[in-house]
Formats: C-alpha cells, structure tokens, sequence
C-alpha cells in the first residue's frame, strides 16, 4: 500500500509556471507506476500525464503536451509535475494516482491509489 500527498499547488498568472509534488509513503514506491489527473468543477477527472516505474516511458494528454512534464525520484519517493504557459483552462484541482505494474495508465479505474488532491488557478 502507498500514501499519496500532493502539493505545489497555488494562484499563477496565464502564461506562468508551477511544479507540483506527490510525494509517497512506503518502501516499494519504485514498484508503482505513477498518473497525475486534474477534475475541473463540474467536470470529470481527466488524464494528464502518466510515467513507469523506471521513468522510461511517459506519457501525456494532448491538451498538455509540450507544456507540462512529468518526472520522478524513486529515491526521494517523489513525482513531479513541471507546468509551464499556464492557461487559465488548466484551473483545476490536481491528483496524483499510483497502480501497481510496469505499464502506465490513462483511465482513472486503472488507478489503485490516491492522494488528496492540490488547488492550481491560474488567472488570465
């Protein structure tokens, strides 16, 4: 079992920067592979970005493609989020997801664990 926490959430101005953490409980992290999502109000949980367990293979939605970048220290037992020409459509809360095995996931079910989510709003 994991524990996910996110953070570096906050207000940023369309075209600005965040990088978001999700930072993880427990010995096997290196055992999971790691998506982050976003939930917009009113809207479901979509897929933003997704990267295996070795980091050799990432993954993104279209919407976020060349903007935002995932990455992680399995030693640190963190992913990160870099968010970069922030848009004020990428306002959401975000989460961070584990599942357990190699190949990295896009749908929310696929997902064994979550973290409680962090608020980005991005202003225009």
């Amino acid at each position: 079992q994991v524990q996910l926490v996110e953070s570096g959430g906050g207000l940023v101005q369309a075209g600005g920067s965040l990088r978001l953490s999700c930072a993880a409980s427990g010995r096997t992290f290196g055992s999971y592979a790691i998506g982050w999502f976003r939930q917009a109000p009113g809207k479901e949980r979509e897929f933003q970005a997704a990267i295996s367990r070795s980091s050799r293979t990432t993954y993104y939605a279209d919407s976020v493609k060349g903007r935002f970048t995932i990455s992680r220290d399995n030693a640190k037992n963190t992913v990160y989020l870099q968010m970069n020409s922030l848009k004020p459509e990428d306002t959401a809360v975000y989460y961070c997801a584990a599942r357990s095995g190699i190949v990295v996931a896009t749908t929310t079910r696929e997902y064994d664990y979550w973290g409680q989510g962090t608020q980005v709003t991005v202003s225009s």
